[in-house]
């Protein structure tokens, strides 16, 4: 199976094995309010009693699709299911548990979680954004030990939680009221990402990751491994763009973790290069194979597959650059958040949808806002060239336990994210959550500035932003927040470089000041950080009592008219290089999308993309648009001119 070609079901799509098996589905499940089930021991396999409802898992309890739809506070909460012994002792070939190991992947579980198989604790994790893994096998030993004949089935227990009122753990837009307000939506507990299970040679590849040095016509990668091998073995690598063989290498590897560079011999003519390279308009991508044998008699261990975009992404010369060729961002704001499923999706066809859907109205980046996204968003992403700006939920709160959290969350993100080619920007801070105090705080300053320090030196082939939208301390690209919905203001504002230094030297367009240092300053006006109206917008035409926007038109003539002034006002801009609009679509009470809540474009989806785009046709007023197809197959990207052509 090419990773490249997989259907986008595979939870983890950067390292695909070709046996898994979703645990995705009914569970039993329960509300722990009294904070009773550890001391009532709800782990052991007999306490099925106390699980007395079902919900539909990864979809969070306070979502309608999970079946509970309870929307209060509810701290605590539990989940049971059996898996088949079969399931858990079967290899993806041949082997049995003295060769293999059983593990079951979360991919999300808001915000503590505990683990359980046959009543042994096998896992516990930290963390509502970021996945982890529980090793079965050992608690799966200890179950049939002495057992005659081995159990049918073994029960799987969960237990989240998830305190609703905690201000200085990470939350991004979950609300700490019982009901939801203003831009804040219902909480997420629990598990919110899929479950899933493999069974997996002792030895075997737990992560690989992949940055593409162009220039230098190489992939640097990292393979990690389950241990550290007896004795030295063979890594082999295939990289493969179509049926062209790009690079085809062995390396003895002796320790857990092995650094690497792959040549490959394709990218040093300049000249034929472009034929490689990711873009939005040019998605290609090169397939990795990646396979662990025995040295001696060649015997396949273990075998996974992969795959990176080829491709540059800068900042320089006041510009955004990608591929060293200035390129205009033309961004939208995706909360994430589904009407039925809250932050949960239903899945790799419906993100694929989404994805479809950006890109259908004129925009070639989305900025995933306050969440970390389900990774099979980023593989359409990839896959069918769209820009991302990665960012993860603020806290509310600055703490010691809120450093803490945010630090090691935001750690485990950029390297379960690190090898997308379409992550193009990262973002561990917007607008000054969980830092509201920055402007005159130096412990605060001091923390932005560590987590984009972190961030290059976790990743530097990327821009990174210390605090997005305004109170910069050490940013890579100047996003500013506007949401001025006067046309002419907003042009006003940004028209030339005269106007941009009024804006940056006082306290910008939403009371904050842009920049709180005289490094982040210079660095500005020397053209080395690039301007961009990250968010702005922010355009409701909803009726219904309690809808939230920046600003309320009564019709889609106005909405039309609306939405062309302020594009244009930022189209006309000689220094502004890229903007956000808010939002893609309605969710909740913010009703401020380019979408109704259940898809339906507000205008005509290619007059959406010419107002985006500033090319376009004068029409009359659009009739009632239909809702995009969701069954289609994906298109081919559409091309667009590179650099300031809108």
């Amino acid at each position: 199976m090419l990773a490249t070609q997989q259907d986008g079901s595979y939870p983890r799509p950067v390292m695909c094995r070709e046996a898994w098996t979703s645990l995705d589905g009914p569970w039993q499940f329960a509300h722990d309010d009294a904070d009773e089930g550890l001391a009532q021991r709800w782990f052991d396999p007999s306490s099925d009693s106390a699980f007395d409802q079902r919900i539909e898992v990864p979809f969070p309890p306070e979502s309608p699709a999970s079946g509970v739809g309870a929307r209060g506070f509810h701290p605590v909460v539990w989940y049971r299911r059996t898996i088949s012994h079969a399931e858990l002792t079967a290899a993806p070939g041949a082997g049995d548990t003295d060769t293999a190991r059983a593990l079951v992947h979360f991919g999300a579980v808001d915000h503590h979680a505990r683990v359980w198989l046959d009543g042994h604790l096998v896992a516990e994790h930290v963390g509502g954004q970021t996945p982890f893994t529980a090793d079965v096998t050992d608690a799966l030993l200890a179950s049939i030990r002495g057992a005659d004949p081995a159990p049918d089935e073994h029960v799987l227990v969960v237990r989240a939680e998830d305190d609703p009122h905690a201000s200085d753990q990470p939350r991004g837009k979950q609300d700490w009221r019982e009901e939801p307000h203003g831009i804040w939506y219902d909480r997420t507990t629990g598990i919110w990402q899929p479950v899933w299970l493999e069974v997996v040679p002792a030895l075997h590849v737990v992560d690989v990751a992949w940055t593409p040095d162009v220039a230098e016509a190489v992939v640097r990668g990292e393979v990690t491994l389950s241990r550290r091998p007896s004795a030295p073995l063979a890594l082999d690598l295939v990289l493969t763009s179509g049926t062209e063989v790009l690079a085809e290498v062995s390396y003895v590897v002796g320790d857990p973790v092995t650094r690497l560079d792959i040549p490959v011999a394709a990218l040093r003519n300049g000249q034929d290069r472009d034929r490689l390279q990711w873009s939005p308009e040019t998605p290609r991508l090169v397939d990795i194979d990646v396979a662990l044998r025995d040295r001696g008699s060649g015997l396949e261990l273990d075998r996974v597959t992969s795959y990176t975009g080829l491709r540059h992404v800068s900042v320089d010369g006041g510009s955004f650059a990608l591929n060293g060729h200035p390129w205009y961002t033309r961004s939208v704001l995706n909360q994430g958040y589904r009407r039925d499923t809250h932050l949960a999706s239903r899945g790799g066809d419906a993100l694929r949808v989404e994805v479809e859907q950006i890109k259908a109205m004129g925009f070639n980046a989305v900025r995933l806002h306050q969440k970390a996204e389900d990774p099979r968003f980023l593989y359409w992403a990839d896959r069918l060239g769209l820009m991302v700006w990665s960012e993860t939920a603020g806290a509310y709160e600055f703490s010691p336990r809120a450093v803490a959290l945010l630090t090691t969350e935001w750690m485990e993100l950029v390297r379960r994210y690190r090898s997308h080619p379409s992550v193009v920007v990262w973002v561990p801070i917007n607008e000054s959550w969980g830092v509201q105090d920055i402007a005159g705080s130096t412990a605060q300053q001091q923390f932005a500035q560590s987590l984009v320090s972190l961030t290059r030196a976790l990743d530097p082939s990327r821009p990174a932003m210390s605090n997005e939208g305004w109170e910069h301390v050490d940013s890579d690209i100047m996003g500013l927040h506007d949401y001025t919905v006067d046309p002419e203001h907003l042009r006003a504002r940004y028209v030339d470089a005269a106007a941009v230094r009024d804006v940056v030297s006082g306290f910008g367009p939403q009371g904050r000041r842009p920049m709180l240092n005289d490094a982040q300053a210079r660095r500005f006006e020397a053209g080395g950080c690039p301007l961009m109206i990250t968010e702005f917008g922010g355009i409701s035409m909803a009726e219904e009592e309690g809808a939230w926007g920046y600003d309320h038109v009564g019709s889609t003539e106005e909405y039309a008219a609306r939405l062309t002034g302020l594009f244009d006002a930022l189209h006309a801009s000689s220094e502004v290089v890229g903007f956000c609009y808010t939002q893609f679509m309605d969710t909740g009470q913010e009703t401020n999308g380019l979408l109704f809540a259940d898809g339906t474009p507000k205008l005509p989806v290619e007059w959406i993309a010419e107002i985006v785009t500033g090319v376009r046709t004068p029409r009359t007023a659009p009739d009632t648009p239909e809702p995009l197809d969701t069954e289609s197959e994906p298109h081919a990207p559409e091309t667009h001119t590179l650099n300031r052509t809108h």
